[in-house]
């Protein structure tokens, strides 16, 4: 089963970093990544950049917006996420409370519903 394991943060949580916590905390979380990438079960880990350097495009009557940054009407928003695939729910939360930013963040878990098949496979 496919899980996706989002971090959420806000400004404040990176801004109260020292650069070394900073680097210490990437050390940590790509440990945590080199060994669920041994034991098969991460697919892909993946850090965003601030919220300030983000789009939102839309489309309505055929015409193409783009605005800075989403509309965040909460604090935290997606800073970075793992897509695992794991035997079941109960492993998928066991990661996701190992991850380095649990301690610091919120690790949301969501099962994937659906996934795109590339057009080559049967």
């Amino acid at each position: 089963m496919k899980y996706l394991l989002m971090i959420h943060a806000n400004q404040q949580t990176w801004a109260g970093f020292t650069a070394e916590e900073t680097a210490r905390a990437i050390a940590a979380q790509d440990a945590f990544n080199a060994e669920c990438f041994a034991s098969g079960e991460l697919i892909g880990a993946y850090g965003l950049a601030g919220a300030e350097e983000a789009k939102v495009v839309q489309v309505r009557a055929g015409q193409q917006t783009v605005t800075d940054g989403p509309y965040l009407e909460a604090k935290e928003y997606l800073a970075s996420y793992c897509l695992v695939d794991v035997a079941s729910q109960e492993r998928a939360l066991e990661l996701a409370a190992r991850m380095p930013f649990a301690r610091t963040a919120g690790v949301e878990v969501w099962p994937v519903a659906h996934e795109a098949i590339q057009p080559n496979q049967t």
